[in-house]
């Protein structure tokens, strides 16, 4: 009981210790083990062992594999689900920034639950903390935002997805510097045309400069394309007083975007909006809209991939008790011999585990490999919360390849260690005799 007891305290320990400890730490405790097999006894009887196991694994090839391939497909999956969540994460979070602040109607989480009145958007526009043009205009945009929907390109005939249309104007494109005409020309102020984004262009149908595409109860022209390199990338843009005609919203704006004179200008703006009892409104910076625009869903997707990477681990961690099993059964003769001559069980322990966490980092790093060739910078896109249909690319960072690295280990330590207790345990006069 108290045997038992023990090896799931240290099973506890060290997956505990292998998910919460910062990577500094983990090469710290790597270092001292390397230092213990150097300089101690025990140590160097273990880098023994090893050597004798590892050189005897091509002998073992398929039995193996079976762990590797295992590993891989787990690290793999877990890798590519993790990478869509931190690309949609990266797209929605990098719309904004830190000089350039979002107005909203108070209580409004998103966009297209927001209304601002044309009094309310004349006050906000007078605020001395946004930023004017060379003309002395302030750099505020007033927008609209609605939701469209449009056949979606490789999809089946008749079913149609969201887009988001914001009306702007001019001022649209100074708020916005990131923002960049890639094809075409902008829409003229009073026509039904389109400038779409590259995002929105690959996701949906008809949406090539010079088309004519349906929304609402009227034909639009597609003029141009432009590319932002975040979440604008969704949207088509048109002309802000055209489509407050076509969907009927009158003089009304959903947000205000506006340029400050500089970050530090945003708590004396906030201020500003707060002090004037005719407004009824909340302002964030960009970089917070849009970051908590994108928490949720990230959450939601990571919690997905750790799921079902767990659930894929399980299997995982049972093929490699098999294989390792397997492994000591059949040099049971080998590893009594070695403690017959004076082995003890700790460095037989450890030489196991060693070869069995060797076999799960190859898994790991051949499942990161593979999800990095496959999923980098592939497109998905999904709905998103106030943004319709969001196109975004996935992204295998050097992070996730950590990540995926530390489970495979951590898949290796519990499916290595039960037999390797085994095999510093088994009768030495029993497993000769077997043999």
């Amino acid at each position: 009981m108290l045997r038992g007891t023990a090896l799931v305290l240290l099973l506890v320990a060290f997956l505990a210790a292998w998910i919460f400890l910062p990577w500094p730490a983990l090469l710290a405790l790597a270092v001292a083990f390397a230092l213990w097999m150097l300089a101690t006894r025990s140590g160097r009887q273990a880098a023994s062992v090893t050597r004798v196991g590892v050189s005897t694994l091509s002998q073992r090839l398929g039995s193996s594999s079976v762990v590797i391939i295992g590993i891989a497909g787990v690290v793999g999956v877990l890798v590519a689900l993790l990478a869509m969540a931190e690309g949609y994460r990266h797209t929605v979070s990098s719309s904004g920034d830190e000089q350039t602040a979002i107005v909203l109607r108070g209580g409004s989480a998103a966009e297209l639950m927001s209304v601002l009145g044309r009094d309310a958007i004349t006050t906000i526009e007078r605020a001395p903390e946004i930023a004017r043009d060379a003309e002395g205009r302030p750099l505020a945009s007033p927008e609209l935002v609605v939701a469209a929907n449009l056949p979606i390109r490789g999809g089946d005939a008749g079913v149609d997805g969201s887009v988001q249309l914001r009306g702007v104007g001019d001022m649209a494109w100074a708020v916005r510097p990131n923002v960049q005409l890639v094809e075409g020309r902008r829409f003229e102020t009073g026509m039904r045309e389109l400038v779409v984004g590259k995002g929105a262009r690959r996701q949906f149908m008809g949406l090539d400069p010079g088309n004519e595409v349906r929304l609402g109860s009227q034909s639009w022209t597609v003029v141009g394309v432009f590319e932002s390199g975040d979440s604008m990338e969704s949207e088509m843009w048109a002309d802000a007083e055209v489509v407050a005609t076509t969907y009927r919203r009158g003089s009304s704006r959903a947000s205000v975007f506006a340029r400050l004179t500089d970050a530090s200008a945003f708590k004396a703006f906030k201020a500003t909006l707060a002090a004037d009892p005719r407004l009824q409104v909340e302002a964030q910076t960009t970089l917070e809209y849009f970051q908590a625009q994108s928490e949720g869903i990230s959450k939601v997707l990571r919690i997905i991939g750790i799921v079902v990477g767990s659930i894929m681990a399980i299997g995982a961690v049972f093929g490699a008790l098999n294989t390792m099993f397997a492994s000591v059964a059949s040099r049971a003769r080998e590893i009594a011999t070695l403690r017959a001559i004076g082995f003890r069980g700790m460095p037989v322990v450890v030489a196991v585990m060693l070869e069995t966490m060797l076999l799960a980092a190859i898994g790991g790093a051949l499942g990161g490999l593979l999800a990095w060739l496959v999923f980098n910078g592939y497109t998905a896109s999904t709905l998103a919360g106030g943004m319709s249909q969001l196109t975004f690319e996935f992204k295998v960072s050097p992070g996730l390849l950590w990540e995926g690295l530390k489970w495979a280990l951590a898949i290796g330590f519990v499916g290595g260690l039960f037999p390797a207790l085994r095999a510093a345990t088994m009768p030495v006069t029993d497993a000769l005799r077997a043999a």
